[in-house]
């Protein structure tokens, strides 16, 4: 579903006026649609329903409980990668059976928790890992069930600092080691041995990437199946990218499962996915107010009331996101849209052509549901933003704006006397 559009000229985020929202809540303001949301839920769970896979949110990619929850609802899963992921996915409602542990850094404490509270299976990043849950199941009284994160080395064509299957990055073990780490763990007591994962990086806008990993990894699954009778499950990860330029392609679902679908029902394992991206970026919106408009000798900015703190994603990525007034106009001004913050990097847009709006005017940064206030921070001590979302004519607010007690209230002032 189209989770933003025009209708009389005012910017609407499903049945409800984007102005409405702002003037309800303030600025910044993080929107959510939770119709886009379950609707690209759905879709995926449709497109690949001849293998039934466990569809495992990745909650890093938004980690509000309003998200989380109304996809658990569906018989979403979560894909957690630490302690307080966990946390969040199970108080949300996400059965720990239909929770999957990531990250390349799990603590005894995180493993702890994870083995008590009977999650589905660690995603394990390297050999010590695997000693580690073998240590603190036994110390638990627990089982662990692990799958090897395998590096199948394939490049998703992605930012360098987002591709995740290459052999130069940090995540998982070499193929080639791979049977090698699964004879180890099989020796661990404490551990089972239930499935494989691979995760290539994000966002990935082609099944190509996928088909090429599967067949990389399709013997080694088959070897594993002859050798540890509890083996039974692949994970392919996550990933799924989104359009961010109204002229990029959305990802073609239907080309994907074409792709994916036969090798996977060869491989006779059940499947999970770890979608993150593909089904929250698009369905949230950051508004922002205009403060100034300021010319010099050799470009225009627009200065608004968001900044880099808020939305990260241009700085730290370049990333592009689209920019769209929310009150509709086809009038531009060629410039810079930036925030407040005393950083030349503190930018939503440069160089581009963007709305030509005026001070107290409202704007919408367009894809921002994902990595957009689960990244955000306090830096010149600017207040979280507020979170809303909307439901056909109805919106919650999801999470309050914090005030400026909320940003000193764990600081002390020690006494040195």
């Amino acid at each position: 579903m189209e989770a933003f559009d025009y209708r009389d000229g005012e910017l609407c985020a499903e049945d409800v006026p984007v102005r409405e929202l702002a003037e309800t809540y303030g600025t910044p303001l993080y929107v959510y649609s939770r119709g886009h949301i379950l609707s690209q839920f759905h879709a995926l769970k449709n497109v690949m329903a001849e293998v039934d896979p466990l569809i495992c949110y990745a909650v890093k990619s938004n980690t509000n409980a309003a998200v989380i929850s109304a996809l658990a609802g569906e018989g979403a899963g979560a894909d957690v990668v630490s302690g307080g992921e966990l946390l969040r996915a199970r108080r949300a409602g996400v059965p720990a059976d239909r929770i999957v542990f990531a990250g390349v850094g799990k603590t005894e404490a995180e493993i702890e928790y994870a083995l008590k509270e009977g999650i589905l299976y660690f995603t394990v990043e390297s050999e010590p890992e695997l000693e580690r849950i073998s240590e603190v199941a036994q110390q638990t009284g627990t089982t662990g069930r692990i799958a090897i994160r395998v590096n199948p080395d394939v490049d998703p064509k992605t930012h360098k600092y987002t591709s995740t299957g290459k052999k130069e990055n940090k995540f998982g073990v070499d193929l080639e080691r791979a049977m090698a780490a699964y004879e180890r763990a099989a020796e661990l007591p404490g551990i089972e041995i239930t499935s494989l994962h691979m995760h290539l990086g994000s966002p990935i806008m082609t099944s190509d990437p996928y088909a090429e990993a599967l067949e990389k990894v399709a013997p080694l699954c088959r070897d594993l199946k002859t050798r540890f009778s509890t083996f039974r499950h692949i994970d392919i990860g996550g990933g799924l990218g989104i359009p961010y330029r109204e002229e990029d392609t959305a990802f073609d679902l239907d080309a994907f499962a074409y792709a994916v679908i036969p090798p996977l029902k060869a491989l006779g394992l059940t499947v999970s996915m770890e979608p993150g991206r593909y089904l929250t970026g698009n369905g949230g919106i950051l508004v922002t107010r205009v403060e100034y408009v300021k010319d010099n000798p050799f470009k225009k900015f627009i200065v608004i009331d968001a900044a880099m703190n808020d939305l990260i994603r241009p700085a730290l990525y370049e990333a592009y996101h689209a920019i769209r007034p929310v009150r509709d106009t086809r009038e531009t001004v060629f410039g810079d849209l930036v925030g407040p913050i005393c950083e030349s990097g503190d930018f939503f847009a440069a160089n581009r052509d963007l709305p030509a709006v005026g001070p107290g005017e409202l704007l919408a940064v367009m894809s921002a549901g994902s990595y957009g206030f689960v990244m955000a921070g306090t830096y010149n001590s600017r207040p979280l933003a507020a979170e809303v979302m909307v439901s056909g004519n109805q919106h919650r607010l999801v999470r309050k704006r914090q005030d400026m007690e909320d940003i000193f209230r764990d600081e002390v002032i020690p006494d040195w006397n």
